[in-house]
Parts: structure tokens; sequence; C-alpha cells
């Protein structure tokens, strides 16, 4: 059982609570959610990385038409995926939220390490290579099956199928799941070697066979979660797993003190397109875990901002 300990911008006192009435003031939000966008955009752009022109090429090449293919029409979407959320008024049920993950997802693994003028490219290898060496370090059984949640456009699915193959040497069944069929039409052009299977479905049921995975991930994905939905997809998570299988989630560390000290400006504008910051910076994840039945539940600083858990399934 963790001891829980929350930045002072999150939760129920009075700063956090100053801060959300900025955000709920739409005058104000409207140029939060501006700001916001701009920080993540120029960090890509003053490290190579081509924001814009990768989403122009991509809204240009015709990827739009392909959308039918992966979009499974007897989804619904939950109340809290239909919010606002990193900036977009759609959240990730829209083609302009699909076309600038990737370039947002370099971006932040750029403002992990700020000091150290690292490429993007190296960025985002340590930050992927942090979690697959936790991993590496406490899984001890093969991995055959492999379902990564909340996979966006699969650039954490990838670079962990690519992991588990190179370091095993053998086949390894991967699945992305996603429940924005937009992220999910990029995921599959991404995935220019057919290597992964790609799921629209809820998390929370995702209707694949029971103990049917040996890992089971989420990357970057609970702090955009109410904890309902958290512990809704635990539990989803322990029916998927076989028998010696783990849960492993990397997310935000709330003990991190990058995360504690944020500057008010920089707190602000992650709260403005984080709409479920305070229920994730005040929830007990491995409390959640063990509560399901998750054993061996170990949290680990992998690396200054982000924390590795990971809850084994024994029985």
């Amino acid at each position: 059982m963790s001891n829980l300990t929350k930045p002072a911008w999150a939760g129920e006192n009075l700063l956090s609570q100053f801060v959300n009435l900025l955000i709920h003031t739409p005058p104000i939000y409207a140029v939060m959610k501006h700001q916001a966008r701009q920080v993540l955009i120029k960090t890509a752009e003053k490290n190579g990385v081509p924001w814009r022109q990768r989403s122009e090429d991509l809204a240009n090449s015709g990827i739009q038409s392909h959308l039918s293919q992966i979009t499974n029409p007897t989804v619904t979407y939950p109340d809290y995926y239909q919010v606002p959320f990193h900036a977009y008024s759609q959240g990730n049920l829209c083609w302009q939220a699909a076309f600038e993950a990737e370039s947002a997802t370099y971006s932040m693994g750029l403002r992990v390490w700020p000091q150290e003028h690292l490429t993007w490219q190296e960025a985002q290898a340590r930050l992927r290579g942090s979690f697959h060496q936790v991993l590496a370090n406490h899984l001890t059984q093969p991995i055959r099956d492999i379902l990564d949640i909340g996979c966006s456009v699969g650039i954490s699915t990838l670079t962990l199928h690519q992991y588990y193959q190179q370091t095993q040497g053998t086949s390894i069944r991967t699945v992305g799941l996603d429940l924005s069929p937009y992220m999910l039409t990029i995921a599959q052009l991404r995935d220019t070697h057919r290597e992964i299977e790609w799921l629209h479905a809820q998390a929370e049921a995702t209707g694949l066979p029971d103990r049917s995975f040996d890992l089971v991930t989420l990357q970057f994905v609970t702090h955009e979660l109410p904890r309902t939905a958290t512990q809704a997809i635990f539990q989803e998570a322990w029916r998927l797993l076989r028998t010696g299988g783990v849960l492993a989630i990397v997310d935000n560390n709330p003990k991190s003190p990058v995360i504690q000290n944020l500057p008010p400006v920089l707190f602000t504008l992650m709260k403005s397109t984080e709409p479920w910051s305070d229920d994730y910076y005040t929830f007990d994840l491995e409390a959640a875990m063990e509560t399901i039945g998750f054993e061996q539940v170990t949290t680990l600083a992998s690396d200054p901002r982000h924390r590795t858990i990971l809850g084994h399934k024994l029985q």
C-alpha cells in the first residue's frame, strides 16, 4: 500500500480550487488552451520536430478515407471521453488530435530532460527505454501476448513490441487498443510492417478472451481517466491476464520533485488540458490494484517525471 502524495496544485485545496475556477472561466480557458498548445508546438519545432508540416501532410494524404476500416460501429463513448482535453474541443475524437499526436508525444519526451539538450529521438528512446528496463528487471516469465491499452497512434505499442521481439528472439503477438478510431487510423499507417493488431474498443470492456495476455500496459493513460474508469480498466486487465501475468503502468509521478514543483504557469496550463488531473493525483493506483487482486505491487521512479507501477496476477 502506498503513501499517497499529491502536488499542492491538485485536489481540493485553495490553490487547486483557484486554478480550476480560472479553467472554468471560458475566456480565460480559451487563452490557456491556446498557450498550452503553443508550448508543445514551440518545444517540438525548436528541436526539429516538424509539428505543423507533419499535420498538414497527414491532412492532405487522404488517410481520412481509411477511418471506416478501423472503426467498430458498436463502440459507445463514455461521458468522460467526450469532454475537451489536450486542447481539442472534441478530445481524441477528431482528426486534428490524431494528426498532431505523434509530434506532441515527441515534444513531451523532450520536456522530461530539458537540461540535457537531447535530440527528440534520444529523448523518446530514453523515455521508452526507461519503462522497458523496469519490465526487464522485474518480469521473469516469457512474454508471448501483449495488450497496450490506450495506444493512441501506436508509438508505445510498436516500441514495446519491437523490444520484446529483439530481447526474446521469438514471435510476439501485440494488440494496440484505443477508443479513438482517428488515432488508430494513424497507428495503422505508421505500422508499415503490419506487426500489430489494432483494436477499436473500450478499455473497460474489450471483448477479448479471458486469460489471453501475459502483459497488459497502460502507458501515459491513467492521468487522462477518472478513477471510476481506471478501476474498471484494472478489473478488465485482471480478467485478460493469464496466471503469472503483469499489469504495467507508466505515468506522471505525483512524488516527483519535478511534478511537485512545477511553476504556476505550467501546472495551470497542464490542468487546463487534462480534465481529470485532480482525480489522478488524489487516487491511490497501487491500492486500487491490490483491491482487485494484484500482488507484489511495485512502484519505481523510472525517470525524473514518471513512475512505473507493476502488479502481478498470481492466481
